[in-house]
């Protein structure tokens, strides 16, 4: 494994500068610590939560042309790859696949999936990287002769960055690619709204759960003192943004030491930890256009509630 995760040192500084913005907010990335990873994988299973189950059944229809647009011998980089258990739906239809390198953040989750994947697949070589995917990157070669670099960034995660982020990150993979090297990318589509509320507030409180654990992990990892239970999980729809908005919100007026530094909450104030962008395809094809990548496929389900699209690095 390369390990290229942030240190402690900087997490923390990144995490007390989203206390010290207003509103305060909390990059998503925070949620990924080991428990957090396992509290998303309970998430993808939920009744509720439909885009893991629609853009599986979107990839087991369509793997075997999503693999053609893929091609032979192509170096495979999953971005945020969690616990991988899409990615062999694609790796099951790639021709002679020269590599697997998964990113992900949560270096125990990355270990455990790398693992699973090198059991199931015996003469494929998987380089896994733990670092954090929307700083620079720094991809290892397999050691076999490689066509093209396919990206895949499944689980509609590009919706939780801002838009002018998004457009940025999709250029920062276009600057990291050759041209015609593909990106297979998860978007989560518009819809209508009770869906999107169901989603993110499952009867089982297990996203309440994995919010909050933003709040835990601090207690544990940047000596922060939050009293779980003064703070509460929020997820509602803006339908003028089109997008999910969720937060953790203060019970009650309250300070809070984080790293030796104190914050002030008052009741009812807000800690934005994710906006999930939803997108028209046509919206995030410009998008994509404007970053350096032509589209060349995209796969829906028949409600069209999630997109799987498909786009080749334009030689710039």
């Amino acid at each position: 494994m390369t390990d290229l995760a942030p240190p402690e040192a900087d997490l923390r500084r990144e995490f007390i500068d989203g206390l010290r913005q207003r509103p305060k907010q909390i990059p998503p990335k925070f949620f990924y610590d080991e428990r957090g990873s396992l509290l998303f994988d309970q998430i993808c299973e939920l009744p509720e939560y439909y885009p893991t189950r629609t853009e599986i059944s979107i990839l087991r229809e369509h793997a075997g042309e999503i693999a053609d647009v893929c091609g032979p011998c192509c170096r495979m980089v999953e971005l945020g790859s969690g616990s991988s258990t899409k990615t062999t739906l694609l790796l099951d239809r790639l021709i002679d696949p020269a590599g697997y390198v998964p990113l992900d953040i949560s270096r125990p989750h990355l270990i455990a999936a790398a693992e699973r994947i090198s059991e199931r697949y015996a003469d494929l070589e998987v380089l896994p990287v733990c670092t954090d995917y929307t700083q620079a990157l720094h991809l290892p070669r397999p050691s076999q002769p490689t066509n093209y670099t396919a990206f895949f960034f499944p689980g509609s995660t590009i919706g939780n960055f801002e838009p002018e982020e998004a457009t940025g990150f999709l250029r920062q993979l276009a600057a990291a690619s050759a041209p015609c090297d593909r990106l297979i990318v998860g978007v989560d589509l518009v819809k209508q709204e009770h869906i999107l509320h169901q989603a993110y507030n499952d009867r089982q409180g297990i996203t309440a759960a994995f919010n909050l654990n933003v709040l835990q992990r601090a207690n544990e990892e940047f000596a922060a003192r939050f009293t779980l239970d003064q703070f509460q999980h929020q997820a509602l729809y803006n339908r003028e943004q089109q997008r999910i908005e969720m937060r953790i919100a203060s019970r009650r007026e309250q300070s809070v030491r984080v790293g030796g530094e104190t914050f002030q909450f008052r009741e009812g104030e807000e800690i934005i930890t994710e906006h999930s962008y939803k997108y028209t395809p046509a919206t995030f094809t410009r998008i994509a256009r404007q970053s350096g990548w032509n589209q060349v496929a995209l796969w829906t389900d028949p409600k069209h509630w999630f997109g799987v699209f498909a786009f080749e690095c334009m030689d710039l």
